[in-house]
């Protein structure tokens, strides 16, 4: 490798590292900030908080990728151009195609990693994150006891205190008030003027010591419940203790995520959508020739009337309803009736069933087209920052960042876009996912036209020198 590839790579190797890890925090942040209330105050042990936040961060990989390579390659040609290294290369015989081509290499390898990452890895951390947040999600609070509001942490028991204090690690509570729910109604309480609240040493049981209290219960259990219907019981010391296992995270069978779309593999969509589709056809044609046989049966002929002459003749409604009955006309009108509406209903559901089925089989499309669009977003956002940087010219973390946004924005919504038409069926899924691509790879081809001609296309002189122009010869007129 020549020693200006080296240069080259090893200027963009320290901005693409430490960008792509800002960008995966970022996105990570987001996501704690869109579920915060569902992991925090539940007791969760640090080790499964950073499981969830290690396959959440795989699982951003496909998204913080092309950022960070529009946001390096942009810092990196910033740099260089600012500090005029770029002239020095031109200078020495090397052109700016030739200064982009083992970083141009590099991408395509990182795209194709993007690839290899997206369709083997991503599934499984889709499957391990998703999985764990919704056994997060469904996971009890911890026991939260405040001050003058009964508490319901516990399950079939409600706990208010009028007074909570912690000395030496332990938790003192004062005017203690216990109802146990697990009889209907509340008909069992427990009062107490102090108690101490401790974890056993297998932190298995949360164990309650109540002093100076009583406990008043209505047991109809009891065979002479009717002479002494309410049992009052004073104690100096009473030791409760909670079971804690409802405050164990329970962790649900992974297998029962596996089939969703988001956790499988392009091999595995592909199979999927033709299983999909071929469910979804049998199921139509069923339903197709249901409608066939219960509403255009041949009616028994005469044995006379030969079937070709009644296919080829034309039936007259009217000369059949007359030779009826009055009755036999009414019974026919309300037949027609209930068939009609039948079949309008059968008819409703029916593309209702096909419009879920065939969203559900887009979205498996989607998912497919997915994999490979975000690892060939890589390589367009190179082909826009690397020719930016060198035009703009400037280095650092203010103007690159902005562009980098924009263009990054810009990317996002409309491929979001694109992906929401896509689902709702308004355009084909190849073209709402690859639209974003088809509308921002010309635009790089183009800044990478413009910044391998030495190009002026960003200099602000060019633009203003004709306006300039103009008012001098306007000055120059008036003064004739």
């Amino acid at each position: 490798m020549k020693t200006s590839s080296k240069f080259i790579l090893k200027s963009f190797a320290q901005p693409f590292l430490a960008t792509f890890f800002i960008s995966l925090f970022v996105l990570l942040m987001q996501f704690l900030w869109k579920y915060i209330d569902d992991i925090v105050g539940k007791g969760l042990e640090w080790t499964v908080i950073l499981q969830l936040l290690t396959y959440v961060s795989a699982s951003l990989v496909p998204m913080a990728l092309p950022l960070a390579i529009l946001l390096s390659s942009l810092m990196t040609f910033g740099n260089l151009g600012e500090h005029y290294e770029l002239v020095a290369f031109k200078s020495a015989g090397i052109s700016l195609k030739r200064v982009l081509r083992p970083l141009a290499v590099l991408v395509i390898i990182l795209s194709a990693v993007a690839y290899l990452f997206s369709n083997y890895m991503l599934p499984i951390a889709n499957l391990k994150s998703k999985s764990l947040l919704y056994d997060v999600k469904k996971q009890k609070p911890t026991m939260d006891i405040r001050p003058g509001i009964f508490s319901d942490g516990l399950e079939n028991f409600s706990i208010r205190v009028k007074k909570k204090k912690v000395i030496d690690e332990v938790e003192h509570l004062y005017d203690v008030m216990i109802y146990d729910h697990r009889v209907p109604g509340n008909r069992s309480v427990t009062t107490a003027e102090e108690g101490i609240m401790t974890i056993s040493e297998n932190k298995r049981f949360l164990v309650l010591r109540l002093f100076n209290g009583e406990n008043y219960d209505e047991n109809f259990r009891r065979k002479n419940r009717y002479q002494y219907p309410l049992a009052r019981t004073t104690f100096k010391e009473n030791v409760i203790r909670f079971d804690l296992t409802q405050f164990d995270l329970n962790r649900t069978d992974e297998d029962l995520f596996k089939s969703n779309y988001k956790m499988l593999n392009m091999e595995q969509l592909e199979s999927a959508i033709d299983t999909l589709s071929l469910i979804r056809e049998d199921h139509f044609n069923k339903f197709k020739d249901g409608m066939t046989k219960s509403y255009f049966k041949n009616a028994a002929m005469p044995e006379q009337i030969e079937p070709n002459k009644l296919i080829d003749s034309k039936p007259d409604f009217d000369e059949f309803i007359g030779s009826l009955k009055k009755n036999q006309q009414r019974q026919v009108y309300a037949t027609a009736t209930n068939l009609a509406r039948n079949s309008k209903s059968r008819l409703s559901s029916m593309v209702t069933d096909l419009y879920s089925r065939d969203k559900f089989i887009r979205y498996h499309k989607i998912y497919w087209h997915k994999k490979l669009t975000l690892s060939f977003a890589c390589f367009i956002l190179f082909l826009i920052g690397a020719p930016l940087g060198a035009i703009i010219r400037k280095g650092g973390l203010g103007m690159p960042i902005v562009i980098s946004v924009i263009f990054f924005l810009v990317f996002h919504m409309i491929s979001i876009t694109g992906e929401k038409m896509a689902k709702e069926g308004a355009i084909p899924v190849l073209n709402g996912m690859w639209m974003a691509s088809m509308i921002l790879l010309p635009i790089g081809i183009f800044f990478t036209y413009k910044a391998t001609s030495d190009s002026s296309f960003f200099r602000l002189d060019n633009y203003l020198y004709p306006i300039k122009k103009l008012f001098k010869k306007k000055k120059k007129e008036k003064a004739e």
